[in-house]
């Protein structure tokens, strides 16, 4: 399966401990394609149709709903965990994606 940053992959979850999102779900690649060439692991920011309006979190459309981006939930994966490739994010989506990721860690 050939990984890129930015694609919508469906990926169990499980098992999980705590507060963080359970089961199966669509999660965002955030990790950069050379990590996602070369390493076991990639880092993806989970995806839910339950959310509430949070600077953390991104309003998308995909697969003709709207979902939200959590990006106060990152975590890294093991590549064994992704199911399926279910699309890409539009590039508006990206910027903005990029955009809370910088406000959220870096600044």
């Amino acid at each position: 399966m050939d990984l890129k940053q930015y694609q919508i992959v469906l990926v169990n979850l499980d098992p999980t401990i705590g507060s963080k999102i359970k089961k199966t779900r669509p999660c965002v690649i955030i990790s950069p394609d050379e990590m996602n060439k070369h390493l076991r692991t990639i880092i993806v920011a989970q995806m839910t149709t339950n959310s509430k309006n949070y600077p953390t979190r991104i309003e998308v459309k995909h697969d003709k709903r709207i979902d939200w981006i959590v990006i106060d939930q990152i975590r890294t994966i093991d590549k064994q965990r992704i199911i399926k490739i279910l699309g890409r994010l539009s590039r508006p989506e990206i910027k903005e994606v990029k955009s809370v990721i910088k406000e959220t860690f870096v600044d």
